[in-house]
């Protein structure tokens, strides 16, 4: 074990699902021709006055109440004041001292199940910049010359950002904090939260300290990490890299650090700003924001189940695994059709097996999500009862399933129309393996000999002659007693 403890902080920007940008009418797209999206508004044009995105406040109170937040009676917009080479205005529409939402925290799990707290210091709304691309070399030199290209489209996009308090201690559950906040914001509807789009976007702040301290090392911000792998990457190498420095009697210097992943490795940008580089001041142009009570209950009424809740009730109320819960929860509409499954029949296990075995196999083969398929909720609680019941055995509901996917129906009424309910009479059953033996007299003498692997060969044989349709524990409980 190292001697010393990783403190990490993650800011997260998130760009929100809406139809126009934050402060004017342009649309809210990914993609198109660059710099066909604008206007005198989010160009910032002499005259042009913002309006602020009602539907972007609504999302951003949703989210803080999602995370448990503070949502405050009156907030501000500022002027944060910075060159932003692809931003027009050269300032960002933001918040700083009265956020939309303050507090909160996010739940996360580990991959073992345990679960975690994550504190949030805030979530603000503010406005997206523009996209830079540096031709050429990464340094965007090409033949002698140097420069960049600049799309504006993107400037101006609602851009919720999540800050936290530097609470996390590793690559690991940073980004399981990440992954709980993405599944919350996805299953919130207000971001389609694609990192390789550019709507989730995240920071890291990155100290270290002697394990066992309370006092915070000197951080560094790694920017420029764009899928979870990355952000794993890129703290890990932090980590080390910071390390390496005390060993050796350096200093950590407070920085910015870009992450490129093609090398794995993190490189100086600039010095790390603080909070009055920015020269922050209320923008003139937004008056206050006053925040409804009434509205905050009406939203906190409408607030799905939050994905830390379900892994609760998965893994603790339905007995699934750390894996199978993440895979449901991973995946909403199947999360969906699962539980209306459990509604009906009663039976979490029995649904997951097929939910996640032989649906999900289908939904694979056939490119048909479950959820989607010709396999309703109802029918498929219908199949669960049916093997519950022994009616059927795991062989007919196999076969049956692979029917019902392809629009036969009512397992029920399949099973009832051509004769295929399991026969589980001692009698009947007890004549077919008697029948088995006495066709495979050298098999019967090797199992006897001490070959007793042989045995499922005869009980293949039996289930054969009921055409599946006997009852396989009973088979097997009837071969070993003949065979003495």
């Amino acid at each position: 074990m190292s001697e010393f403890e990783a403190v990490i902080g993650i800011e997260c920007h998130v760009e929100l699902k809406t139809d126009a940008k934050m402060f004017c009418g342009c649309p809210n797209t990914f993609g198109g021709e660059p710099n066909t999206n604008v206007c005198p508004v989010c160009l910032g044009l002499p005259g042009a006055l913002p309006v602020p995105n009602a539907r972007a406040i609504e999302h951003m109170l949703r989210a803080g109440l999602a995370f448990d937040a503070e949502i405050p009676a009156f907030s501000k917009f500022d002027r944060k004041n910075y060159f932003y080479p692809d931003m027009p205005k050269d300032y960002q529409i933001s918040q700083y001292d009265m956020p939309l939402t303050q507090g909160g925290a996010v739940r996360y799990w580990l991959a073992d199940g345990t679960l975690k707290v994550c504190r949030l210091t805030r979530i603000h709304l503010e406005e997206d910049t523009g996209k830079s691309t540096h031709a050429g070399s990464s340094d965007g030199r090409i033949a002698g010359s140097t420069f960049s290209l600049i799309d504006f489209n993107r400037a101006g996009v609602p851009l919720m950002e999540c800050v936290s308090e530097p609470e996390l201690h590793g690559a690991d559950e940073a980004v399981a904090y990440l992954e709980a906040l993405r599944r919350t914001l996805l299953a919130l509807g207000v971001s389609d939260v694609k990192m390789e789009e550019g709507s989730l976007r995240c920071d890291a702040n990155i100290s270290i300290r002697p394990r066992g301290s309370r006092e915070l090392g000197t951080k560094t911000e790694i920017k420029n990490m764009n899928s979870f792998r990355s952000v794993h990457r890129a703290i890990e190498s932090e980590i080390a890299r910071q390390i390496a420095l005390i060993e050796r009697g350096e200093r950590v210097t407070q920085e910015t650090r870009g992450w490129d992943e093609a090398r794995g490795v993190s490189v100086s940008m600039r010095s790390k700003e603080e909070a009055h580089d920015y020269r922050y001041f209320p923008d003139p142009d937004l008056t206050p924001l006053s925040v409804a009570p009434a509205r905050v209950e009406e939203l906190r009424a409408q607030m799905p189940e939050r994905p830390w809740q379900q892994f609760e009730r998965y893994t603790g109320e339905y007995g699934l695994s750390v894996t199978q819960a993440t895979q449901l929860i991973d995946a909403p509409a199947l999360a969906g059709y699962f539980d209306r499954v459990v509604a009906i029949a009663g039976n979490a296990r029995a649904a997951t097996n097929f939910v996640l075995g032989d649906l999900s196999r289908l939904a694979n083969e056939r490119s048909v999500a479950v959820a989607e398929s010709a396999v309703a909720p109802e029918h498929l609680a219908e199949l669960i009862a049916l093997v519950e019941a022994k009616q059927i055995n795991s062989k007919i509901a196999k076969e049956l399933l692979e029917r019902m996917w392809d629009g036969a129906g009512s397992p029920r009424a399949i099973v009832e129309r051509e004769g295929l309910s399991q026969t589980s009479d001692p009698a009947a059953v007890a004549a077919l393996v008697d029948g088995v033996l006495a066709a495979h007299p050298a098999v019967v003498a090797e199992y006897r000999a001490g070959k007793v692997n042989v045995a499922g060969f005869l009980v293949g044989n039996v289930m054969k002659a009921s055409r599946g349709k006997a009852d396989p524990a009973l088979v097997q409980e009837l071969v070993k007693q003949r065979l003495g």
